[in-house]
Order: C-alpha cells, then structure tokens, then sequence
C-alpha cells in the first residue's frame, strides 16, 4: 500500500476507513473492470479504528451490521474490542486484495470538477515530502466519515495551566501514558467517556467519571449467545444473514419506542441502571438524562463493565459544572475539589465536512452548506459526486454498504445508456431544507452547519431508517427526475465494466 498510485482512474475513493474499504470492496467485487484507486492521508489503514489508541476502545454497534455485509464477522464478541476491528478491516483488504488499490500518505487538498472534460482533477499532498501530486477520475467517492481525524474537541477550561499532572484527550493518546495507581478524571459522559472509565479503573487508583449532565446508558452482553450458536450450526454466512436481520430488527424497535413512546423507553432505561447499581445509589442525579431517549445516541456498556466498576468502589461519577483546574485537580461549582494525576477530556470530537477537501465545479467553490443531499449520498449541483455517511441510529455500515451497491447500479445504468455525467438537480424552490442530521449531541450542534442540507420530501430526505434504504437504495430505480444525465466523448466503461 505504499507504491505509487495511478494518475488517472474511473473512480477515486477518499479515505482508506470503513467506508473507503466498502466502496472499494464493492466496485471490486461488481465491477471488475473499473479502474479506482483508494488514497488515504495518513499512513496506515482503519480510519477511527487506527487512528484512536485510548484504553478500552471498542465498538457501540454488534459487529453483525457494524462488519460489511460482503464479509461475515467471526469472532466470538458481538460488542469488539477496537483491535479487533482494525484486523477484521486489514484481513477484508487483503482478502478481497484491495491492498494494491489503497495508497497511504496522501491527503487531499482539494477536487475540482471540469464539465466539459467530464472528470476531476484531484491534488493531494504526500506525507514526509510534502510533495503535490494530481490526479483525474471519472468519479470522486468520499468516504471520510464526520469527523476531524487532526483534532479532537477541548472546551476552554480556566486555570488549565496552572494543573501540575497530565490533561489528554482520547484522540491524541499518549503511548507513555502510566496510570496505574493514579487518581484520574474522566470529563465526558458520552461514549467514549464510558468506555473509557471502566478500562482506566482495572489498574489506576481511582477513576472519576466527571459530567455536566448524565446520558442514557445500557448494558448488554459483549458476545451474542444465538448469533455464535447459529454460526456453528448453520456456518458463517447463513448465521450471518440471519443475525443481521435479527440485530437491525431489534435496534430499530428500540429506536422507533423511543421516539413513540418516551416516557415509557426513559423508565425502562433508567430502570435498568438502578437495577445494576447498588441499592441507595443515585441514579437521579447520575443517570437521569434531561433529554428524552435518542435525541442523542445511546451509550452501550458491554456485560454492565462501568457499572460494576462503580459498584466496586474502583469508578465514581460526579455531576456537577467545572470552576477550573487548580495545581492538584479540578474545582467544581459547588466547590467540592476533585484530586487528579491525569485528567481525560472525552469532552468530544470535531465534525469535518468531506475530510476538509476543497470542492469546485468549473474552478467555482461548492459551499457544501448550500447543496442538498440526494438519497443521502450525492449532492445538488455537484457532478458525478458520491460520499458515505452512515447512520446515527444504527449501525454505520449498514448505510455504507447500501451506498456502495447503489453508486455501482448507478454505474452500470450510466454505462449501459451512454452517459457521461450525472448531477442531482434541486429544481423546487419551496423544498423546506434541514440540517443533516437531528441529533441535540454537542458536537453535532457545532458542525452541522458546515454539512450539506436535507430536504423534507422526495429523493432529497435523509432517511435514518435501513429498511426505507434498502427500498431506495438496493432495490429501487437507479433512473430518477432529480437526476441530469449527460453523453459526450469522454471515456467510459462499457456495460461489462471494462475501459474503452
């Protein structure tokens, strides 16, 4: 994965993730013949799951939807640890040999779409030289995720200077970092603050999960009973088709009660805390969100870990605002001092359009903010242009796979008739446009705004919902009124897939 790149491809995939290795394992698997080249910008493959290092990592998804549906996951644990992950992904490229397409160190600066030549031209740096290298594709197919991979989210905290011991955050983990027998405090009650505190607490002397609200956390097992059953008696891939549907059936129960019927998904919720904790503890104060169930994500405690790490005296949380850091901890408002060697701001991540890549059709700047997304997966006004973000409801590579399929139908369809571009066009002036995504989540408050729009109707509405997805994606027309289709001289694949 370090050999030179081609200059001049059908497809061009932006980032070597989850979602670059999907777009590649299906263009390699359904269309053979089409050329396409993988650049990724760092210098190893995996994306989050190479890119964070922090103790516990692991996933909030089952590892049945949250693997690719082209490659049945094996191992024993439903809920994976994050190393575990990073070989899965590693062993589907070398398996699916896609290694040969994947070019590391090669960021991407900025794409630029020529209508009369029908293609990209793409200018990425190269990591070490700072070398400008260019390319040209028929398609650009991003697949970068939300997130800002150069810099996690830290609030302003007064009197951080003055604090004597080590301030981390989970994205830039420190290989030195030593915290056994340490006093730490974990600032977060998200996902990765409560992965975090019960992984930190086997070994450090304490650790405190500080929070200025509480969120909703459950607990479920880390393996799946029936889903390694039926891989035994029924093989990998049967088991596999089988506990997809299981696992997509009963996320989205939960989802759509949580939206019917709140209340009654909040008592259930919080119930199943208390039920963890010891008798007299305060679930209230601690695990009794303001808001109602999934207007943020759910966080997952695999087998009840920071429960029982509460339970047994190794983790507490506290819930209170921060006045600031002193030379030996953090001073809260109500003025209760927490003593801390090392301190974690799981305080959030950073939303990064596209990876940060500069867009432009005919040398004019796409202001994303002003395109609308169709099917959730190409822009208005943006010519043959794919991206893949999944979804925050369920697992994200459920989504990804569906837009894998589709962008392939789609080029089959192209080839098929001819044609040279196409371009989603938004002709309805009164269409009411939304932000991307409705999460409340402090970072996806920040920025959304930096994102393309969602319409309310039609092809142009973000469906957050498999099962509408796999009716639009995988089993409905390519062929759409919101699509413009071009012909012209420009190089295309034949029907097969093979250049002429």
């Amino acid at each position: 994965m370090t050999h030179t790149p081609p200059t001049d491809v059908d497809v061009l995939v932006i980032g070597a993730g989850i979602s670059g290795i999907s777009a590649a394992g299906h263009l390699r698997a359904r269309r053979p013949g089409t050329t396409f080249a993988v650049l990724e910008a760092r210098e190893e493959i995996g994306g989050t799951w190479s890119l964070f290092r922090y103790p516990g990592i692991r996933s909030d998804s089952d590892m049945t939807t949250f693997g690719f549906g082209f490659r049945p996951w094996r191992h024993r644990k439903s809920i994976a640890d994050g190393h575990l992950i990073l070989d899965y992904l590693r062993q589907t490229v070398a398996e699916r040999r896609l290694g040969e397409h994947i070019h590391v160190g090669h960021r991407v600066l900025s794409a630029d779409f020529s209508t009369a030549d029908g293609r990209w031209t793409v200018t990425a740096e190269q990591s070490g030289s700072g070398r400008t290298v260019r390319f040209t594709a028929r398609f650009l197919f991003v697949g970068t995720g939300p997130y800002d991979h150069d810099e996690g989210y830290t609030p302003d905290f007064a009197g951080v200077e003055d604090f004597t011991g080590r301030v981390v955050h989970p994205q830039h983990w420190p290989e030195d970092l030593d915290h056994t027998g340490r006093q730490v405090v974990v600032i977060g009650s998200g996902a990765t603050a409560v992965t975090l505190v019960p992984a930190m607490a086997r070994t450090a002397g304490h650790v405190t999960m500080l929070q200025r609200s509480p969120g909703y956390v459950f607990s479920a097992p880390a393996e799946d009973a029936i889903a390694n059953t039926l891989r035994t008696l029924l093989g990998p891939r049967r088991a596999h088709r089988i506990v997809r549907r299981k696992n997509v059936l009963l996320t989205r129960a939960v989802y759509k009660a949580s939206r019917r019927a709140p209340k009654l998904m909040r008592r259930l919720l919080i119930a199943g805390v208390r039920r963890r904790l010891p008798r007299h503890y305060d679930v209230d104060t601690h695990f009794t969100p303001r808001y109602a169930p999934w207007d943020q994500r759910l966080c997952l405690v695999p087998n009840g870990d920071l429960f029982k790490a509460i339970s047994s005296g190794r983790a507490s949380v506290v819930t209170d605002r921060i006045e600031r850091f002193t030379g030996t901890g953090i001073l809260l408002e109500s003025g209760q001092e927490l003593a801390a060697d090392v301190v974690v701001t799981a305080t959030g991540l950073r939303m990064a359009v596209f990876g940060k890549v500069r867009l432009s059709v005919d040398e004019q700047p796409v202001h994303v903010p002003d395109t609308t997304a169709y099917k959730a997966m190409m822009l208005s006004g943006v010519p043959n242009f794919v991206f893949a973000l999944g979804y925050t409801n369920l697992s994200w590579t459920l989504k990804v796979d569906l837009v894998g399929e589709h962008f392939c139908r789609l080029l089959d369809h192209m080839d098929a008739h001819g044609y040279r571009t196409v371009e989603p066009v938004l002709d309805d002036p009164y269409l009411e446009r939304l932000p991307y995504m409705d999460l409340t989540s402090g970072y996806v408050r920040r920025g959304i705004g930096t994102f393309p729009r969602r319409g309310t109707s039609g092809p142009w509405t973000v469906e957050m919902a498999y099962e509408k997805d796999v009716e639009r994606l995988r089993r409905g027309p390519v062929a759409d009124s919101a699509l413009r289709f071009t012909t012209g001289p420009a190089r295309a694949a034949s029907p097969s897939g093979q250049a002429r």
